[in-house]
This record gives C-alpha cells, sequence and structure tokens, in this order.
C-alpha cells in the first residue's frame, strides 16, 4: 500500500486562488501506473490552476504598466486597439504608397480596408472560387508537408546526424513562431496578397536549398527559411478565411480547410517511399519548388483582379510618396521593430537551443545533468536570459513601435488561448518529436505505414474539425466545449505511458492517438476562435500571429525537452543494452536509423536499441502529461463569449 499526499482545501472566488487545509494522507493501490499518473495529474490541477491564475493576474499588471494604461479590465466591455498608436510615443509613421488617403486620416490598417474593399466588390461566384482557390492551395501544402516530413529523418541519417532533429525543430519553432507577429504587421500595412506571396516565395526558396544541398548546415538552414515561408502562408490563408466568414461559421470553414489531409496523410507517406525507393531523395523536395508557385498563382490573380476592380470604383484611393529608398528602409525598420524581434529570437534560442541534441558526440554523450553544468550551457542560458531582459526593457522604454502588442494581452482571454496553445504544443512536441523513428525501428513499419500512424493525429483532428465546426456553430460557446476536450487528452496521454512499448501491440498506439486526436482537435480550433473573438476585425490578424507565437514557442520547449531526454537516454541504453563484444557500435546505431533498419529484428543492435528507444518514448510522455494541467488552467481564464453577438466582417461573406 502507498500514499498519496493531498491538500485538500477550497477555491477563493474573490482572489481565484486556491486555499490548502491541512496535509492528509489518502491511501490508493499499487494499480496500473497509467491510471496511477492520470490520478496524480488530476489532484495537481487545482494547484496548478491557482498558480497560473496568480501568475495572470500579476502578467496583467505589468502588461498595463508596460503599455503605461492603468485601466482595470473590469471597466471596459471591449478589449483595448491592437496596439498603442506609436505617434503618442512622438514617432510619426511615413504612409506607403500603397495605403490610402483616408486610412492615412483615419489610422486604419491598410490591409483590412483593402480586404473590406475586395469582399464587397467581388460576388458570390468569386467567393466559391476564393474558396475553392484556397483549398486546393491547403491541398498541395499538406502532400509537399507530408512528403518531404516523411524524407527528413533519412536526410539527417545521410549526413549521420540523426538526433540533430529535436535541435533544428527548436529553430524552426522558435524562428517561425516570432516570424507571426511581422507577418501580421505585414499583411496589415501591405496587405494580403502582397503577404501571401512573399512567404510563398520563401517557402519556395527554402524547398529549393534543401533539394540542392550538400551539408546538414545548409539543410538546417534551408529548413527554416521554409518554415517561415510555410508557416506564413498557412497564416495569410487562415486569414483571408477570417476576412470572408463570420465569427460564427469561422470555425466550420477552418475545419473544411483541413480536410485535404485526410487524403494527403495516405498520399504524402506513399509518395515519399516511393521516391526513396528509387534513389531520388532529393527529388522529393525538387518537385514543389515547381508545383508551389503554379498551385499558388490563381489565387493571386483572383485578388489582383479584384483589388483591381476596387480601386477602379473608387472604394480605395492610392496616396502618392515621396520618400526615398533609404527613409523606406528606416521606416520599415522602425515599423517591423526589427530590434525587439531580433532579441527575443536570441533569447530563446539560446536558452532552448542547448537542450536539445548537438551534432558532435562529445556533447551527446553527457546526461542532461551534466550537460545542465556545463559551460557552454550555462554561458548560452545567462546570454538568452540577458537578451530576454533587453527585449522587455526595449519595448518598455525604447521601441517606438512594440513588436509584440502588450495591450492586447491584458484581455485574459486572449492570454489564457496563448497559454493553452502554448502548453499544448509543449506537451505534445514532448512525444511526439521521434515517433516515426520509435515505429520504424520498434515495429518494423516501413514509411508508408509510418506515416499513417504518425498522422493519426492530424487525421483525427482534420475529419472531427467538420463537425465540431457545427457544433461550435449550434453551441455558440467554446470555453465548456475545450473544458469537455481535456480529460480525453488525459486518457490518451496517460494510456500511450503504458502501451508505447516494446511488448505492447501496435493497435493499442493507434487507438491511443485517435484519443489525443479527438481532444487536440477540439482544442486547437476553440483556442483560435477564442483569440480571435476578443476583438474586432482590425485585431483578428494579431491575435491569430499571437496563437501562433506561442504556439510555436510551446513547441520549441517541447523540442528542447524531448531532444534533452533522448540525447541523455538513447547513448547510455544503448551501450547498456549492447553485448559486450559490439558496444563499439552504439554511436553508429545512435546517429543514422538507417544502420539501425539495417538490422534485422532480432538481432542484438536491433533489440538493444528497441529497448533503449522504449525507455526514451516512456520519459518524454511522462514530461508530456506533467504539462497538461497546465492547458486546463488555461481554459479556465477565458471568458464565456457568445460568437453570434460578435460581429467583425462586412461585405460578401460565409
Amino acid at each position: 500500500m502507498d500514499t498519496l499526499f493531498l491538500l485538500p482545501g477550497k477555491f477563493c472566488l474573490r482572489c481565484r486562488s486556491y486555499i490548502p487545509e491541512v496535509p492528509v494522507h489518502l491511501p490508493y493501490s499499487r494499480g496500473p501506473l497509467y491510471l496511477n499518473l492520470l490520478a496524480s495529474a488530476y489532484i495537481s490541477l487545482a494547484l496548478a490552476s491557482s498558480a497560473l491564475l496568480h501568475v495572470s493576474n500579476v502578467m496583467q499588471k505589468f502588461l498595463r504598466a508596460v503599455s503605461h494604461d492603468s485601466e482595470p479590465e473590469g471597466s471596459r466591455s471591449l478589449p483595448v486597439p491592437i496596439m498603442k498608436d506609436p505617434r503618442d510615443e512622438g514617432y510619426e509613421p511615413i504612409f506607403d504608397s500603397s495605403e490610402t488617403v483616408a486610412e492615412a486620416r483615419e489610422g486604419r490598417a491598410h490591409g483590412v480596408a483593402e480586404i473590406e474593399a475586395l469582399a464587397t466588390v467581388w460576388s458570390t461566384k468569386a467567393l466559391h472560387i476564393g474558396y475553392a482557390l484556397v483549398f486546393l492551395i491547403f491541398f498541395t501544402n499538406s502532400f509537399q508537408q507530408e512528403t518531404t516530413g516523411s524524407l527528413s529523418p533519412y536526410v539527417y541519417s545521410k549526413f549521420a546526424n540523426h538526433s540533430l532533429i529535436s535541435r533544428t525543430n527548436v529553430l524552426t519553432n522558435v524562428v517561425g513562431g516570432v516570424a507571426k507577429l511581422p507577418c501580421a504587421m505585414l499583411i496589415d500595412v501591405w496587405g494580403r496578397p502582397k503577404g501571401f506571396g512573399i512567404m510563398t516565395g520563401l517557402c519556395t526558396l527554402g524547398l529549393f536549398l534543401m533539394a540542392i544541398c550538400g551539408n546538414v548546415e545548409t539543410y538546417v538552414t534551408a529548413q527554416v527559411i521554409y518554415w517561415v515561408g510555410y508557416n506564413g502562408m498557412d497564416y495569410v490563408l487562415h486569414i483571408f478565411l477570417s476576412d470572408i466568414t463570420d465569427l460564427v461559421n469561422r470555425s466550420f470553414v477552418y475545419g473544411m480547410a483541413s480536410t485535404p489531409y485526410v487524403v494527403t496523410t495516405f498520399a504524402g507517406p506513399a509518395a515519399a517511399q516511393l521516391i526513396y525507393e528509387i534513389g531520388g531523395l532529393w527529388w522529393g523536395f525538387g518537385i514543389f519548388v515547381v508545383i508551389t508557385p503554379l498551385v499558388t498563382a490563381p489565387f493571386l490573380w483572383l485578388l489582383w483582379t479584384s483589388l483591381r476592380k476596387a480601386y477602379t470604383e473608387g472604394l480605395i484611393r492610392k496616396a502618392h510618396s515621396r520618400r526615398t529608398w533609404a527613409r523606406s528602409v528606416k521606416h520599415y525598420f522602425i515599423e517591423f521593430d526589427t530590434i525587439g524581434l531580433s532579441l527575443v529570437t536570441v533569447a530563446f534560442v539560446l536558452m532552448l537551443l542547448p537542450l536539445a541534441p548537438a551534432s558532435h558526440a562529445s556533447n551527446d554523450s553527457m546526461s542532461l545533468a551534466d550537460r545542465s553544468r556545463s559551460p557552454d550551457t550555462t554561458a548560452s542560458f545567462f546570454l538568452g536570459v540577458l537578451a530576454f531582459m533587453a527585449f522587455v526593457l526595449w519595448e518598455r522604454f525604447c521601441a517606438p513601435v512594440c513588436f509584440l502588442p502588450f495591450n492586447r494581452l491584458k484581455d485574459r482571454t486572449l492570454l489564457g488561448a496563448c497559454f493553452l496553445a502554448a502548453s499544448l504544443f509543449a506537451s505534445f512536441y514532448c512525444w511526439d518529436l521521434y515517433l516515426a523513428s520509435y515505429l520504424q525501428v520498434t515495429f518494423n513499419t516501413r514509411i508508408r505505414e509510418t506515416g499513417y500512424i504518425y498522422n493519426i493525429y492530424t487525421i483525427g483532428t482534420c475529419l472531427w474539425s467538420v463537425p465540431l465546426g457545427l457544433i461550435i456553430r449550434k453551441v455558440d460557446r467554446l470555453k465548456w466545449i475545450a473544458l469537455a476536450a481535456m480529460p480525453l487528452i488525459f486518457l490518451g496521454t496517460g494510456l500511450m505511458i503504458h502501451f508505447r512499448s516494446p511488448q505492447s501491440h501496435i493497435g493499442y498506439v493507434v487507438l491511443c492517438e485517435v484519443f489525443k486526436a479527438l481532444a487536440g482537435g477540439t482544442l486547437v480550433i476553440c483556442q483560435q476562435m477564442a483569440a480571435m473573438a476578443t476583438g474586432g476585425h482590425e485585431s483578428v490578424a494579431v491575435s491569430f500571429a499571437l496563437v501562433g507565437l506561442f504556439t510555436k514557442l510551446g513547441g520549441g520547449i517541447g523540442s528542447a525537452i524531448s531532444g534533452a531526454i533522448w540525447t541523455s537516454t538513447v547513448p547510455f541504453y544503448l551501450e547498456k543494452y549492447l553485448p559486450t563484444g559490439k558496444k563499439h557500435k552504439a554511436w553508429e546505431l545512435y546517429g543514422s536509423i538507417e544502420e539501425v533498419l539495417s538490422y534485422p529484428i532480432g538481432t542484438p543492435e536491433r533489440d538493444a536499441t528497441i529497448q533503449a528507444y522504449g525507455v526514451a518514448q516512456r520519459r518524454m510522455l511522462i514530461a508530456g502529461l506533467s504539462i497538461l494541467p497546465l492547458a486546463v488552467a488555461s481554459i479556465l481564464l477565458w471568458r464565456d463569449i457568445r460568437l453570434k453577438k460578435v460581429s467583425q466582417v462586412r461585405g460578401t461573406v460565409f
């Protein structure tokens, strides 16, 4: 009989904190480990909720101070504007030639006014064509991602750096997440068509560099460029759908836009296997260098022709800029807060990257505790903290235009949605990052079957998002739907700790993935909708970008945790389980999945790798489960918003 320490108490509505009473001892039987873990997670939920609510109160006070606004939240019925007018700080923006005279006088975002004019002039037929073209782009991008993603582990193995996956993922998550807010500014200042064209160019450039890379450094650089462009394309398309869809119908439209993943989840891995077997690994990237621009061209043409019609009818009138090239560079350097953007990127990279596996065996061989005490890690983390402090001071005292809209984060619903995004994706990436490698090594699945299982989460999320959109449209609320999904994600993650082991049947792994897919799909849609429901049309892009930023930062944290566990676990247990005469092969097996798969199941090398992977996966899942109580506490911060009472868009919309 074991003893579980529980702190009973009560929740104070006035101070919004959990008040514990005298500790008691609650006996419980030595049952299955996953049930005990689930019980422990739910018991810790009250304490986690109290802590996060307290942190939220403190953070809201800090954000009011940062934005020079002491007005209490309760005195406002609507959120404050997107961000503080820079002219209040003495900086006078110089309007670009694409911005209209009327918008300059009103201080409105050009991109918002432009898309409203577009929705005014186009017909219902053009609206339907727009939806169809967006659907086609989502289909192409998802097929491209499934194909190249299935080939990615083999690229790292070609360069004998299989463990570098998590390190690259940290970089792409941090840089891609931080790039969301500049992208929001870009499409508000220059408009949706220009922003989408730039992001398409970056995505294509990344694919081109991956197709011609000759070393791992070039491939990692290409990955960063690619993910900035890919995430930017996805972001602009979702904002475009928000522009032409009422809030109450938006979750349904988002669900329909994600349905291509159901098909491409099967087609992508099959195409990747075919490409790999015929020896054309790099062609898996090269073919999309041509396909991506061709598919996006009709959509851009539709936007440009519709905008030209709006200009012809006088809905938008250009202002002529007399700004020189040098003044334009200075203007956009200030408008996009380049210094703040650089500081926050460097800060998170320096703090998270040392935890992920390095590309050198000397670093990989160190345990997590040894690496945390190493001079390199200490110096990197210290510099990261200094960079983050410099970012806060810059935004507070020096920045003419703030990169991070602090006053928008004072809305507790938006703040809770951001916290939910960060905690949910930190938990997800704790256990997901090395799942594909684990499936191939442990269950001997081929690339195609691995892709099918690995993407169950994507398939389930996409299939469920359509009926979920109808449910949200009917119920007209988000908070309680999100709370109802949390027990299912606890169940899926907790059961996976027990079933994701070398002795389990693969069918149980599939079942747990289905549970997490249904819950994850619900939570992702709800967090996006909750964020966008906190303001008017002009705040949609920034709210969506903030959720995307926290999503990527959470993914970066989860990737760092996953990489740290992988690095400190797999090499040690490979040496432990390999026979005495084969211990010298540990680093070859650790560095290349192709080397592992060259040994049949039943050989000492393969069995030792399976055991080492199993230990690492168990630890990753426990880490992911421990983060989930923060997600519940984040949802509790939301207001119970009625979607039908929020009006944001106008023109010919759905």
